[in-house]
């Protein structure tokens, strides 16, 4: 469940990360319509809270996949939730972009792609790493927030079967389960960044 939302949530949130950087005024392709609505859907989808996000989404979910609860259904609903919230990440960490190193890569020929994946993203893959590995520990307690209506995982456990059976050891257990997860993410994220920020 946390994987493929990350997977999914962070292409979707990745592209409108860079589309609201580059389409912003001073970007490298502006443009003020796609700029406006690349950051509206962002500050919308980060205004609506995740508890009623799964109940709106709902009948989304069964359309895609057939069924509204589980933990496939949640899939949707945790994707597009999290996805606004990194592309606001990425959208602060590409902005830090020195814009002359930028202006060099177009005064030897750089087309939009290659300035995107060799200026953007390649001098900024620290902080992108950094800001993951943020999202994927925010995502994980939004998969706990899915979880306790009933999207399986550990925030299921914790409630069906802890807390609403006052079985206080089993929601203690799930609890240190989810955070050692959430360490062990932290620690992968800032070696990896450690290590690229090195080279």
């Amino acid at each position: 469940m946390t994987f493929f939302s990350a997977l999914i949530g962070g292409l979707i949130g990745l592209i409108f990360g860079i589309g609201v950087v580059v389409t912003a005024e001073d970007g490298i392709a502006p443009n003020r319509i796609l700029f406006w609505i690349f950051d509206k859907i962002i500050s919308i989808g980060r205004a609506i809270p995740f508890i009623i996000l799964l109940a709106v989404l709902a009948p989304l979910s069964k359309l895609l996949v057939g069924t509204q609860i589980g933990t496939t259904a949640a899939l949707i609903p945790l994707s597009l939730g999290v996805a606004p919230f990194y592309a606001r990440q990425v959208q602060a960490s590409l902005e830090s972009v020195d814009y002359g190193k930028i202006e060099a890569a177009q005064t030897v020929g750089a087309d939009f792609i290659d300035i995107v994946f060799t200026v953007y993203l390649r001098e900024e893959l620290a902080n992108l790493i950094r800001v993951t590995t943020v999202t994927i520990i925010s995502l994980i307690g939004l998969t706990a927030m899915a979880g306790a209506v009933g999207a399986g995982g550990l925030g299921n456990t914790a409630i069906s079967y802890g807390y609403n059976r006052f079985f206080n050891d089993v929601t203690w257990m799930a609890t240190l389960l989810i955070l050692i997860f959430v360490l062990l993410v932290q620690f992968i994220g800032d070696f990896l960044a450690k290590k690229v920020s090195h080279r």
